[in-house]
């Protein structure tokens, strides 16, 4: 006589989860590191095994003209690297605060750098994050890291990725030149995830 199991006893289906993905909208000014967050929480997911895609956009000042730039991660193929509804948005500016705080996907979340934007999110669906990270950023001698410390935010609230994968990540995503600068941008990663305010 074959050995019936519990699961083949009842008529409840076995659910499958659903494989990861999550897609996040940086925005800001150019200057402020915004596609380089980015590449770092790109580099993260790759790290990690994951498909992954980045794609930058920015106007055509550069330095202090619009930045935003677009990540996914997900456990199969990527079939557009464009996100325009994302789960999570990362903003550092105002003007693209109110562009794409609509755009959210309901149940996403939003990670605002409350020094530099002064409105609250109205929104009732989504969770939404108000960190000083451009002051944070100022008192810790990190200036131009206030990206980093959004990062740092971001990945205490979603855990889009290991620690480990992120600090990795963030070693790839920095030039040879620059090397100097991994420590503080470590430090910066680490003052956003302790932010809890």
């Amino acid at each position: 006589m074959m050995a019936t199991t519990t699961a083949e006893k009842t008529d409840v289906p076995v659910s499958v989860a659903e494989p990861y993905t999550m897609t996040t909208l940086f925005a800001g000014f150019g200057g402020q590191g915004i596609l380089f967050s980015g590449k770092v929480m790109a580099y993260a997911g790759l790290l990690e095994g994951r498909e992954v895609s980045w794609l930058p956009s920015y106007g055509p000042e550069m330095r202090g003209g619009t930045a935003n730039c677009g990540v996914c991660i997900s456990e199969e193929a990527v079939g557009s690297p464009l996100v325009t509804t994302p789960d999570a948005f990362v903003v550092m500016n105002l003007p693209s605060f109110l562009k794409y705080i609509e755009d959210v996907k309901p149940g996403g979340v939003a990670v605002l750098d409350s020094f530099l934007i002064d409105k609250k999110v109205e929104r009732t669906d989504i969770r939404a994050f108000y960190i000083p990270a451009t002051r944070l950023a100022s008192e810790n001698k990190l200036d131009g890291l206030a990206n980093m410390i959004m990062l740092g935010k971001l990945l205490r609230e979603t855990q889009f990725a290991a620690y480990d994968s992120v600090v990795a990540g963030l070693r790839k995503s920095v030039p040879a030149r620059k090397a100097d600068l991994v420590d503080a941008n470590i430090k910066a990663i680490g003052i956003g995830m302790e932010y809890d305010k």
